[in-house]
């Protein structure tokens, strides 16, 4: 018989009646919680109503408590989340991997119904829409016809999906980006079910297969974002299994200036928090500030988690936070439970009262100033006046680093080549254009981080509005876009008057979703393009994302700006950046006078009285039907067949994850005598290792697409094809702009094979090395896996027969994934690394004792060079728990949970 609860407790709402479990009851028996961080709070509540005595104990609760004296704990605990929400580039291939996990455990004779989620999976297809078309009023027509007919196998697949499995949901395309429906939608702050006889409230908690699940976090929501294999695992009934963070406090005084926007804000924040160094650490807001920051302020800020390097950025729940959940068209009842429990249960942010953190940052509000992001990270914050000499200066370096010998040699394997400088002049629909450095191509109002704040999106209408009042035009070179990640966006800007000026200026509806900020940027004209590839440009685009690395946005877009998007809107009437908008002037008006962005930037008062028309009704009416997308995707013929009838697809295939799964795990094998297959520098991202943009013609991916019958017009992208491992494969390592010090002077996914020296691809390498029957280690600096929670990222590195990858330091998510693929991660002790080791790529590696491994150890890798010296190090082990050494020896997580299905783990 099970031990009842002894935290159980009874909680009324109005006339209903909840069961929770009460903080304030374990205070009596753990200890006081007053000052516990809020965030940890709700891990504490995850303790109590999921104690066991086995996955968690009363010996977890009391370290959470005790976490209070130190500000750190080193105990593992295990955190499980009430749902999963997923986006389509990392959901496709999650369900690829249940639909083969079905077909494995069909073939050891079990019932293939029992690999079900166990949680709530939500599904937002938002990745998949490409700006093929724009600035015209049949763009998003066009854009979503061409993707249901790029993407109708994923899409078909996905219907599968929503019908074999249970407790698994999907938005339709077209609909909007899956952390703006999250905030708008999906989440309760305080979720309910009905349990046994009673009806269960508890703080609503997720995890999601995209890093920019922290958006939530501004409901006080807790979540983060995980790999697709992690996700698969929790929403299969695995918990989370974590170390319980470290919590900075990050205080907010003052208020912002007139005219300084949340996108400002969030850059100072995240440049903050980065040189503070929060990897792996939560993030806690705090302060009188916040009574002056609106919901979708906090949102913009939680968003931005990835990039300042924090498992999350959590808000507590406070009036602001039922404001939203109103205006957003929540249900009265689900309202007066929020405000309820989080009285109730500590959870509701006092003024004055401030939790104990592990360390503290302070931030004044009012000394926010105009800033953008760039050119390659998120954290380098640049302010609008130091914009124009930061272009100086890149030219600068530029000029130097052509003057340099190395700078002419030609990339080896087929990579880029040093450009000599042509003509940057075309023709281009009749009009004579010479291109520049810095020239703006491409402008961007996209991504969640912007589109769910209506005071930046008004205020980027205003601006239009001014902007054409004094004759003003986008400059002709500028692709310029409008994508959205909720329809409520359209309807409040139509409502307000101020779509037409957008408009008028190019920034026509393009589609709902990601688009450029994932890459989906789609092509520029094409007399552009031979501009900037004669002359070797280095061409900017601006955009109201979150990301901006290397070969992200677009191939040849070398420097990416992220801006608010009135600023958006401005760099599309400079165009360029190479200007100071503070002090010179966007155009002239039609008396040929100077107007400056001062001239049109609009006033708060006006953002204001736009964003006070922003009404519930639109929330609701566009809300209402969210499940059921237009008749293109009804249309879509669905199986009802338990089991998938795997088609001869180039974008749907069976993956060999689980081919020849036995019941129990084999031993693991010693890595002897590895060979390098790369070698990489600092912030090495998890773009670079498994990109998500184009796919060249003659990459391995291209050329696999071409043998197979796909003409180049029809490659699609690496993240529309994440259902086939053969693609996925093939494009791991291949992004352009990656740099393999194996080849010095070369840019793009190539290697050299040793003992032979030959360069060549990095994945023909890898499949040489596979055919010598030798393991490969990747060998990098600090950050390695910077990014996205991107799991083809570990799968890709795994099947290229990668054992293990020894690093300075790994971003947290892409750890996770490297052992939930099987994949040792390893790190150089302090003081040592590939540069004081003097590695090449010409050395071999051996690890021994992989079979008798405890988390955290010391190892000793032998180091064999060239002329046969050796040398031995210490590294350390980064599998940090138990249950990872569990799945690491298991071949993966997701083979560790589906041999629990079937009772043998």
């Amino acid at each position: 018989m099970t031990k009842p609860n002894p935290f159980a407790d009874k909680l009324l709402v109005g006339q209903q009646q909840y069961r929770i479990f009460s903080l304030a009851k374990a205070e009596t028996t753990f200890g006081d919680i007053n000052r516990l961080p809020f965030s940890l709070k709700v891990l504490l509540e995850n303790l109590l109503r999921n104690l066991d005595s086995d996955a968690v104990t009363e010996a977890d609760i009391q370290a959470l408590v005790d976490w209070q004296k130190s500000g750190s704990s080193e105990r593992e605990i295990a955190f499980r989340p009430a749902r999963v929400l997923m986006q389509d580039f990392t959901g496709v291939p999650a369900v690829v991997d249940l639909a083969a996990m079905r077909a494995a455990v069909a073939g050891l004779g079990e019932d293939p119904d029992k690999v079900n989620p166990l949680s709530p999976v939500d599904l937002v297809i938002d990745h998949s829409v490409m700006v093929d078309h724009y600035a015209t009023e049949q763009a998003f027509t066009e854009n979503v016809d061409i993707e249901m007919q790029r993407n109708h196998e994923r899409y078909a697949f996905l219907r599968w999906g929503a019908k074999a499995f249970a407790n698994f949901k999907v938005v339709p395309p077209g609909t909007g980006i899956c952390h703006q429906v999250n905030l708008e939608y999906l989440g309760q702050t305080v979720w309910s079910e009905q349990q046994d006889d009673a009806l269960l409230a508890y703080p609503d908690t997720l995890v999601g297969t995209d890093s920019h699940t922290t958006m939530i976090n501004a409901l006080g929501i807790l979540g983060w974002g995980v790999g697709g294999i992690e996700a698969e695992a929790a929403m299969l009934g695995q918990p989370v299994s974590m170390i319980i963070p470290e919590v900075v406090g990050f205080e907010f005084t003052g208020a912002l200036q007139a005219g300084i926007t949340a996108t400002d804000l969030v850059l100072t924040v995240t440049q903050m928090l980065r040189k503070q160094g929060v990897v792996g650490k939560f993030v806690e807001f705090f302060g009188d500030g916040l009574d002056k920051l609106a919901l979708a302020d906090r949102a913009t800020i939680a968003n931005m988690a990835p990039e300042y390097g924090a498992t999350c950025g959590f808000f507590p729940v406070d009036q602001i936070t039922l404001d939203y959940l109103k205006l957003t068209g929540r249900d009265d009842s689900i309202i007066a439970r929020v405000k309820a429990y989080c009285q109730a249960q500590g959870l509701w942010r006092q003024p004055g009262v401030t939790p104990i953190f592990t360390d503290t940052l302070h931030l004044d509000l009012s000394t926010v100033v105009p800033s953008l992001a760039g050119p390659k990270r998120p954290q380098d914050k640049v302010t609008l006046s130091e914009l124009k000499q930061h272009c100086s200066d890149a030219k600068a370096l530029e000029v130097k680093a052509a003057k340099a010998p190395e700078a002419q040699l030609v990339n080896e394997g087929g990579g880029q080549t040093e450009a000599k400088p042509t003509d940057r002049s075309f023709d281009f629909n009749g009009e004579k254009i010479q291109l520049d450095d810095h020239a703006v191509v491409i402008a961007a109002i996209t991504s969640c981080t912007n589109t769910s704040n209506p005071s930046v999106l008004m205020a980027a209408g205003l601006l239009a509005k001014n902007a054409l009042a004094k004759g003003l035009k986008r400059q002709p070179w500028v692709k310029s876009s409008l994508a959205p990640g909720s329809k409520v966006v359209t309807r409040y800007l139509e409502q307000a008057n101020l779509m037409q000026p957008l408009e008028q200026l190019g920034f026509y509806l393009v589609g709902y979703g990601c688009t450029t900020c994932i890459g989906n940027s789609g092509p520029l004209a094409k007399p552009i393009e031979k501009a900037i590839g004669r002359a070797d440009l280095n061409v900017s685009a601006v955009l109201s994302g979150n990301r901006n690395f290397e070969g992200r946005i677009h191939p040849l877009v070398k420097s990416n700006w992220l801006a608010s998007p009135p600023l958006v809107v401005a760099y599309a009437l400079a165009g360029t950046v190479n200007t100071d908008l503070t002090t010179e002037p966007l155009g002239q008006d039609k008396n040929g006078n100077d107007v400056y962005l001062k001239d049109i930037w609009p006033d708060n008062s006006s953002v204001a009285a736009e964003v006070a028309k922003v009404q519930s009704s639109m929330f609701n009416q566009e809300y209402a039907q969210v499940f059921d997308g237009d008749a293109s995707w009804q249309a879509i013929e669905v199986s009802q067949a338990k089991t998938y009838a795997w088609p001869d697809s180039t974008y749907i295939r069976q993956p060999d994850f689980f081919r020849g799964l036995t019941r129990k795990p084999k031993p693991v094998r010693d890595m002897v005598n590895a060979r390098m297959l790369a070698l990489l520098g600092d912030s090495v991202t998890t773009d670079h290792i498994s990109p998500a943009g184009s796919i060249k013609q003659d990459s391995p991916a291209g050329e696999y697409l071409q043998q197979h019958g796909v003409e180049q017009a029809d490659f699609n992208s690496y993240g529309s094809r994440r259902g086939n491992h053969e693609v996925m494969v093939r494009g791991t390592f291949a992004n352009v702009r990656i740099r393999n010090e194996m080849v010095p002077s070369s840019e793009g996914g190539v290697t050299r094979h040793y003992p032979s020296g030959e360069t060549m691809p990095i994945f023909d390498a890898a499949m040489r090395y596979q055919q010598q029957e030798l393991p490969l280690i990747v060998v990098a600096g600090k950050e390695y896996g910077t990014g996205s929670s991107r799991d083809w990222a570990a799968k890709g590195t795994l099947m290229l027969g990668v054992r293990a990858v020894l690093a300075e330091s790994f971003e947290r998510i892409h750890r996770s994934n490297l052992i939930g693929m099987g994949v040792l991660p390893l790190q150089f002790p302090t003081g040592t690394d590939r540069k004081t080791l003097k590695l090449t790529g010409e050395e071999s590696f051996t690890l021994r004792g992989l079979n008798s491994l405890t988390p955290r150890q010391k190892l000793k890798l032998v180091i064999t060079y060239a002329d046969e010296t050796k040398q031995e190090i210490d590294v350390n082990c980064r599998i940090d728990t138990g249950n990872e050494l569990a799945y690491y020896q298991h071949g993966g997580i997701l083979h560790y949970v589906l041999r629990r299905m079937i009772g043998e783990a």
